[in-house]
């Protein structure tokens, strides 16, 4: 499939120009004209473009990309060698951020609640980044915490009783702690999200809504899957998932 035409079939797809994000969405590095294999991984790492070239892709599909606000502009150590590796491969490199959390389908809350056996109910806050369920019926927050602990493989920090009851639950995948309050003034049982930061461990203790901080990379590895899946199913390109062991 020409590169171009997959691009413009997902930009249109995840909706980015919805969004409002902190880099750019879409094709960051221009490679091979034609995609015929795909790679998809949590980041655009050193380690995840080596991998792409191993598997012989020619596009490396990604949830964090390149050129972050916050990061430096000038293209030297690091920088220079990821881009450097990759273009010498003429490798593709494309990520998709803030839609591909927000999909409602294929977004990384959707996916995670679908693993997690949620149930979505409402998508919500700011650019409707989190997502509301209901567990199938009413568990134990220790009983949760089992859930997630085997699903993802990771042994969560939570705060909040072990035996509390939860049965509405509130998500948002990555670095998402800062939307707690929002999870809190929804009225649910419990928030999941990828990490903590201090003054969660307060909002918890004092309001019993259960904070559960279950990694960054972990929560998130299941959106850009089901992204190269939908791509598999309807273009026919295949594709291998570089799973990068990040305990953050």
């Amino acid at each position: 499939m020409q590169r171009n035409e997959l691009m413009t079939w997902l930009q249109q797809e995840l909706a980015v120009d919805m969004f409002k994000d902190y880099a750019p969405n879409g094709l960051q590095l221009q490679g091979k004209a034609e995609i015929g294999h795909i790679t998809c991984a949590v980041t655009a790492s050193l380690a995840a473009i080596e991998a792409a070239i191993e598997n012989g892709s020619d596009l490396l599909l990604v949830h964090h990309g390149w050129f972050w606000k916050s990061e430096p502009t000038v293209i030297t150590d690091w920088k220079f060698k990821r881009i450097q590796t990759a273009m010498q491969a003429g490798l593709n490199i494309a990520g998709y951020h803030l839609p591909l959390d927000a999909h409602p389908v294929l977004g990384n809350n959707a996916q995670l609640g679908k693993v997690l056996g949620l149930e979505l109910l409402s998508q919500f806050g700011h650019q409707n980044l989190l997502a509301e369920g209901v567990l199938p019926e009413v568990q134990s927050l220790q009983e949760l915490t089992n859930k997630i602990e085997n699903v993802l493989a990771r042994t969560p920090t939570v705060i909040g009783n072990p035996a509390q009851s939860i049965k509405r639950v509130a998500w948002c995948t990555g670095g998402a702690q800062g939307y707690f309050q929002e999870a809190i003034d929804a009225g649910v049982d419990a928030y999941i999200t990828g990490e903590i930061s201090e003054s969660q461990y307060h909002l918890a203790r004092e309001t019993g809504v259960a904070f559960v901080s279950a990694g960054h990379h972990a929560t998130e590895k299941f959106g850009v899957q089901a992204l190269a899946k939908y791509i598999e199913t309807h273009h026919g390109i295949g594709f291998q998932f570089f799973d990068e062991q990040n305990p953050a």
